[in-house]
């Protein structure tokens, strides 16, 4: 059973189409499409066979396709409604009407609550018409009855989509939040292994420069001293060999510090550029942030200092989007090659930071400005007018980069 109720989790078009067949059947099978003759005390059948065919089919097909499509299911089975509720008269009553309140609940659960309530609307004028027939046919007493039912019925599966639509919701804000700290830790175990390896670069640059610089003063010193006084030429030159070898030894250490053993002899990945954005875009999707991407013009000969400085402005406008902009939000990436440049713009629609300090905690903003700087570029960052926040960058190319 487990098994079961996993694959029909994985293939929900499969339980939707068995709903409708059952409903179908016991639409097919109620008594509604005939009246009651009290003079010759037997059923006569007010409704064509064709007629109650097509009205059940109406009303209950949509079903299968209510998960992909529910806004048009939803509305081909309103329109069953109406085509029984024309063609039927006072006997629109039937099982398939079950189908409605089916749909209201599917517009709740994957669509917007203002569709669901525009649904509902037309649901209550439906009843109303309904209790209206019934009441020309039945009297007044039956009212209530047809009102009160419907009613009730519609109002249990609002309660019912209500609450399963907010527990979904609810669901995909925690996986996004945890999918972005997911992401956010490892950002900054990579910043860590960063730092600490510009660190130990430091060193290695203290380390190299010392022992050259004492290489070529000692060096120096028995060239001078090679033909008038060889013993101090030789001691120059033993000092210079016992430097080097300690100063290797330093750097064959430190490098091997620098090396990620669990590599082995794999490739070193080479620096991104921006025919990598389309990874970075879909990389972003995969964390729960929708990215549309759009590149213009030839990007694969940019040099290699701007394809790079392209590819970190994007993510790192993307990184802060998915940290600042709220859920829900989305990003749009253009980046257009010109002739005598390169224009990048990200633009979102989330709820943005009143102010450039929290982004990347103040330092992803001033490390855009810095790359920009370099090229002799311009950046603009902040809010947008209409909501979100936009980046835009304008990187110049001179005619020998270009080309």
């Amino acid at each position: 059973m487990r098994r079961l109720s996993l694959w029909l989790r994985a293939h929900p078009w499969v339980g939707d189409s068995l709903l409708a067949l059952v409903l179908f059947l016991f639409d097919l099978a109620s008594k509604r499409g005939s009246q009651y003759d009290p003079v010759t005390e037997t059923f006569v059948q007010v409704v064509s066979a064709s007629d109650y065919i097509l009205g059940s089919f109406l009303l209950v097909g949509p079903l299968v396709i209510r998960r992909k499509r529910p806004v048009l299911a939803a509305y081909v089975t309103l329109f069953g409604g109406i085509f029984v509720l024309v063609t039927h008269g006072p006997f629109a009553a039937r099982m398939g009407a079950f189908a409605l309140a089916i749909m209201l609940y599917t517009l709740l659960t994957h669509a917007t609550r203002r569709v669901a309530a525009a649904y509902a609307a037309w649901l209550l004028l439906g009843t109303l018409l309904f209790s209206i027939a019934m009441a020309r046919e039945y009297g007044l007493a039956t009212a209530p009855f047809t009102v009160f039912f419907p009613v009730l019925i519609f109002a249990v599966f609002w309660m019912t989509g209500e609450f399963v639509g907010a527990r979904r919701a609810y669901h995909a804000e925690v996986e996004q939040r945890l999918r972005m700290l997911e992401h956010e830790r490892d950002q900054q175990a990579k910043i860590a292994v960063v730092e600490e390896r510009n660190r130990i670069a430091r060193e290695l640059h203290d380390v190299v420069a010392h022992a050259v610089s004492v290489m070529i003063v000692q060096a120096d010193g028995a060239s001078y001293a090679l033909k008038t006084s060889p013993e101090t030429a030789g001691r120059a030159l033993a000092t210079i060999s016992d430097t080097g070898r300690k100063a290797l030894g330093e750097l064959r250490r430190l490098v091997g510090v620098l090396r990620n053993d669990s590599e082995g002899n794999a490739e070193y990945a080479p620096q991104p550029d921006a025919s990598a954005l389309g990874e970075l875009a879909e990389k972003m999707r995969q964390v729960g942030l929708p990215v549309r991407l759009t590149m213009t013009g030839d990007l694969s000969d940019l040099p290699t200092g701007v394809g790079l400085t392209v590819f970190r402005l994007v993510q790192e406008a993307l990184t802060n989007t998915l940290k600042h902009a709220g859920p829900g939000a989305s990003a749009q990436v253009v980046v257009t090659r010109a002739e005598d440049g390169v224009e990048v713009e990200i633009v979102d629609d989330g709820l943005g930071t009143a102010n450039g300090s929290l982004v990347s905690g103040g330092n992803g903003l001033i490390g855009m400005r810095e790359r920009v700087a370099v090229y002799h570029g311009t950046l603009e960052a902040g809010p947008r007018p209409g909501g979100g926040w936009r980046v835009r960058a304008v990187l110049p190319l001179s005619r020998e980069s270009a080309t």
